[in-house]
């Protein structure tokens, strides 16, 4: 999706004495012309945490192939510079060494100590010659190439410049990484600023370059730093006047679906984990020290109430004990896959007070957020892939959003308000189910028009760009349309069934078009999906994991949530679903 940006001046950083202006540019292309100038009451929390940001927006896991074209554009001109020199030196050297070779061979029959002392002036001759030859410096040229590919794509990362919103209650950036593997939300409360003038709400990309994060590195406790975005530009201080910028870029479709897809699957249900920085430092030191180099590659977490949480780590076997406490209610056992993507945390330690972790069950995202008082950081992580936000897994369609429902109603709503709960979403407009008010919300998020603050437990008013998405970005898939035809279908063969460890396993039979398809989910009961199994070909094909569900799966998981602790279910006994309706009504 082509994009085109328009910025008054590049971002920059001014300096008057101790006080810093670190000056973001706004995208003047938006309909929301936002303005904010304020001073940070914690300078080095922001730094540290911006300089994180950009860390996630830079990462990239993927195995690119480097373009040389540069490189061997330069080596050609640098060889067909070497070899005019060489056709200048060599060729009347070459011409000397001749003769007095000639001469030499003529002569030495008749002296063969001569014969030697001749030789071994040809010897030294020889290195002189090899001195100025064109393939001496070879491997000083590969090592400059691969500098030189290296530079290159270091500051490919503003590509995809970040995103600021201002709210009423907070301020906040938003970043993907390059991979499309990490998402990061920084969030500053406006209580970390001391207010320069009143703030014009709204949502803008900003320009972000390298050079501006260089600049941000240099903040110390002796600067005093405000944060302006100012759709007027900046001027360096010779006073020039701002120079303008404007960029065209094209965006890749699953990073806008996956940068949407975070949204929905922040809203779901999961398990919460509150770790010290001390727990934190202990994981990023392990994994620093210990590179897998063989399957299996993820790390388990063992989590036993009012005890102390275990990791284990595979295939080393090792486990470490943390000393932060499993405040849970039951037993349970969690494998994290992508755990190296942990090691971001590594920026942000120090200034950290605690790391709450949110796992949504086997193979499904992870989100941290990092507490550091009025300034946190949420980041999100992919199990799987690369790109897993939207490679397998459906978040909207997981967590209710099918559909488009009262889009329109909610999105006025929503603008006006700025942040809402789901729940007050639902609760203002009663008159329609809370089916269709899902649906709005969900396509609000797919059309990136506002995204899921797990801080705050609120859908916040926010658009991802400039211009409104293409159709196809947005529009209902052919699999939304078969979960919603399974969801209406007969519930004659749904089964709920209580094991030993008070897990749900839910059972259901959906008519195919050849054969009946056996489906089964177990789900814990804070709706974690610990496994899934389905007999239909499009799983079987698949990684066979929640990371790829089908359409079976995925409407079972629906339906399923509607029963998750509602009665006191007898464990090992099977219920229908009158009997389970007749429990639930007892």
């Amino acid at each position: 999706m082509q994009v085109k940006y328009s910025y008054p001046s590049p971002s920059m950083c001014t300096k008057n004495n101790n006080e810093t202006t670190l000056g973001l540019s706004p995208d003047l292309s938006r309909d929301e012309k936002v303005s904010f100038l304020g001073k940070l009451k914690n300078p080095l929390i922001f730094r540290d945490a911006m300089l994180m940001l950009r860390e996630i927006v830079i990462s990239d896991t993927r195995i690119k192939k480097k373009n040389k074209d540069e490189f061997f554009k330069w080596l050609e001109q640098e060889i067909e510079r070497r070899m005019g020199e060489d056709s200048k030196v060599v060729l009347k050297l070459r011409q000397q060494i001749e003769e007095e070779i000639d001469k030499l061979i003529l002569d030495k029959k008749s002296n063969d100590n001569e014969i030697k002392i001749l030789t071994k002036h040809k010897s030294v001759l020889q290195n002189e010659i090899n001195e100025i030859d064109v393939w001496k410096d070879y491997y000083a040229l590969e090592k400059k190439f691969w500098k030189f590919i290296k530079d290159k794509d270091y500051d490919l990362w503003f590509v995809l410049d970040p995103v600021i919103t201002v709210h009423k209650d907070k301020v906040s950036f938003e970043a993907f990484s390059l991979d499309e593997s990490t998402y990061g939300c920084l969030s500053i409360d406006m209580e970390e600023f001391e207010l320069l003038q009143e703030p014009k709400l709204g949502t803008t990309n900003i320009d972000f370059s390298a050079k501006l994060a260089k600049e941000i590195e240099r903040f110390r406790t002796y600067n005093e730093v405000n944060l302006s975005v100012n759709p007027e530009g900046f001027t360096v201080e010779s006073g020039v006047l701002p120079e303008y910028v404007e960029k065209k870029i094209d965006l890749p479709e699953t990073w806008i679906k996956g940068f949407n897809q975070v949204s929905a699957a922040a809203s779901m249900s999961g398990i919460d984990i509150q770790i010290t920085k001390t727990d934190m430092y202990s994981i990023c030191t392990y994994l620093r020290q210990h590179k897998e180099k063989e399957s299996p590659r993820y790390m388990k977490l063992i989590l036993e109430p009012q005890k102390n949480i275990k990791i284990l780590f595979e295939p080393f076997k090792d486990i470490i004990t943390l000393e932060s406490i499993y405040k849970g209610n039951k037993k349970r056992e969690e494998k994290i896959w992508g755990r190296r993507r942990w090691l971001v945390m590594e920026k942000i330690l120090p200034l950290t007070n605690s790391f709450n972790i949110k796992i949504l069950g086997f193979g499904m995202p992870q989100f941290i957020i990092a507490d550091m008082g009025g300034i946190k950081m949420t980041i999100g992580f992919t199990s799987w892939s690369s790109n897993d936000w939207v490679k397998g897994t459906s978040f909207n369609i997981m967590a209710g959003f099918i559909g488009e429902g009262i889009y329109t109603k909610i999105y006025e709503f929503l603008k006006k308000e700025r942040a809402l709960s789901i729940e007050e979403i639902i609760n203002n407009f009663k008159e329609h189910s809370v089916a269709e008010c899902k649906a709005g919300i969900g396509m609000l998020f797919k059309k990136g028009e506002a995204y899921y603050d797990i801080i705050n437990e609120k859908v916040r008013f926010r658009k991802l760009i400039n211009e409104d998405l293409p159709e196809k970005l947005y529009e209902t898939t052919h699999i939304e349309e078969n979960v919603t035809a399974l969801l209406n279908s007969s519930m004659d063969n749904f089964e709920l069934c209580l094991n030993n460890e008070g897990c749900y396993i839910f059972d259901d039979i959906f008519e195919g078009r050849y054969y009946d398809i056996e489906t089964s989910v177990l789900i814990d009961n804070e709706g974690t999906i610990k496994s899934v199994d389905c007999s239909c070909n499009t799983f079987k094909r698949g990684s066979k994991n929640i990371s790829e569900p089908c359409e079976h799966i995925l409407a079972l998981y629906i339906k399923s949530r509607k029963y998750l602790n509602k009665a006191d279910f007898e464990i090992g006994k099977k219920y229908k679903i009158n009997d389970i309706l007749e429990q639930i009504l007892l």
